[in-house]
């Protein structure tokens, strides 16, 4: 059922009646240009992760392509999942949206229990399928958007009470968050946390109560950061990384050497040098330096333009949405997307201390991927409501 504008976030609804407007004379529906934008940043991933990964696959299986073919396995069922999301009834996926939060909280606990989750670099994060691994915290994230948009529509009358729209949703977010630190997961952590305030303060809920999270923000942060070595070493090695450059600096120095030396056009594709074992993790988190060393400035830029248009069309289908908690979907779903984004090429540029969150739909890793093949999917089948609904409007 659609709603008034009316009850609609006042920023969002004085972008709705800008967008049925303007909707009518865009030559590609809002579907398609997420189709090419994904497209093109999955195109970039391919290349740039069997460009990073070639070297380390070759020395520990020796086959070049390795992490590649494996990748290009995930892309297929990402592609398929988006497929699936995109085509899928609206009604069911809020119909089982509560199932799917329980099952991914089952899914958070049983990954911590030994032999069942597995652990790699004393991090117990995901469970062995197949010789494929699967990270529940990556779901948990597009999940947990989606519950939070459900909730908070279906709220709207008393969503300004403290017991109904603010109490319930941050018990649930702690359990979520609670999870997912135990394995340890901090940059995960920290993103649900973003994304709840984002969306329970366009939702609806008010800024005082909002405000007694900064207690609780504060703690965190002492207990999960100082207090553990490891974490407070990423954050002085952030502010000054050239006082350890052979342990806790010397990730992101090395991140630095690579985006500097590959200057305005780069080496070349295949030329750098860093991921000659020199930079860790070149094909996941850190890939960004990988494409500033061989494309340069230039192919930065370019990244961060598809970013920014995938951020767009994103705000534009959650202002066409028909109803709130396709609008609260599809904006938590693309800030989901576009903050992982910031973060992760702040991070390479030394602007934000090391959280561990790859690069959507360009870092290797098939959870991650999937999990945002699941979002943009969601987001194409509401830019397909919306836009017949603005059609039958005008």
């Amino acid at each position: 059922m659609s709603r008034p504008i009316a009850d609609t976030p006042s920023f969002l609804a004085e972008a709705a009646g800008r967008e049925k407007e303007t909707t009518s004379w865009n030559m590609l529906s809002l579907e398609m240009q997420l189709w090419i934008e994904v497209f093109l940043l999955v195109g970039l991933g391919v290349v740039m992760i069997y460009s990073a990964s070639s070297i380390m696959a070759i020395r520990k299986f020796g086959d070049a392509s390795h992490y590649l073919k494996r990748q290009l396995i995930c892309m297929g069922l990402g592609l398929i999942i988006m497929l699936v999301f995109s085509r899928m009834p609206y009604k069911r996926l809020t119909e089982q949206v509560r199932w799917l939060l329980v099952l991914v909280v089952i899914a958070l606990g049983l990954v911590l229990i030994p032999g069942v989750g597995v652990e790699v670099n004393n991090a117990r994060r995901w469970f062995q399928i197949r010789g494929f691994s699967l990270q529940p915290a990556e779901y948990a994230k597009v999940i947990w958007v989606m519950y939070l948009s459900v909730s908070l529509s279906r709220k709207q009358e008393n969503v300004r009470k403290f017991s109904v729209g603010f109490l319930p949703h941050i018990i649930i977010c702690g359990v979520l968050s609670a999870l997912i630190i135990k394995e340890p997961d901090f940059g995960t952590t920290f993103m649900v946390g973003c994304l709840t305030m984002i969306m329970m303060a366009v939702g609806g809920v008010p800024m005082r109560h909002l405000f007694l999270l900064y207690p609780v923000a504060i703690y965190g942060f002492y207990r999960f950061v100082y207090l553990v070595p490891y974490r407070w070493e990423r954050v002085t090695a952030f502010l000054n990384p050239w006082t350890d450059p052979l342990d806790s600096g010397y990730q992101l120095i090395q991140a630095w050497i690579a985006v500097g030396s590959g200057g305005l056009w780069g080496k070349g594709l295949g030329a750098g040098q860093q991921k000659l074992f020199y930079l860790p993790e070149s094909y996941t988190d850190f890939i960004m330096a990988v494409i500033g060393e061989e494309l340069g400035f230039a192919g930065i830029a370019v990244i961060c333009i598809l970013f920014f248009c995938l951020f767009r069309t994103g705000m534009r289908i959650s202002r066409i949405a028909p109803d709130l908690s396709t609008t609260l979907m599809a904006l938590g779903l693309t800030m989901l997307v576009s903050l992982q984004a910031l973060f992760n090429m702040s991070v390479v540029l030394g602007l934000v201390p090391t959280k561990g969150l790859p690069l959507p739909f360009i870092s290797y890793g098939g959870s991650a991927f999937t999990a945002d093949c699941m979002a943009i999917g969601i987001l194409m089948n509401i830019a397909r409501s919306g836009e017949k609904q603005v059609t039958q409007n005008v």
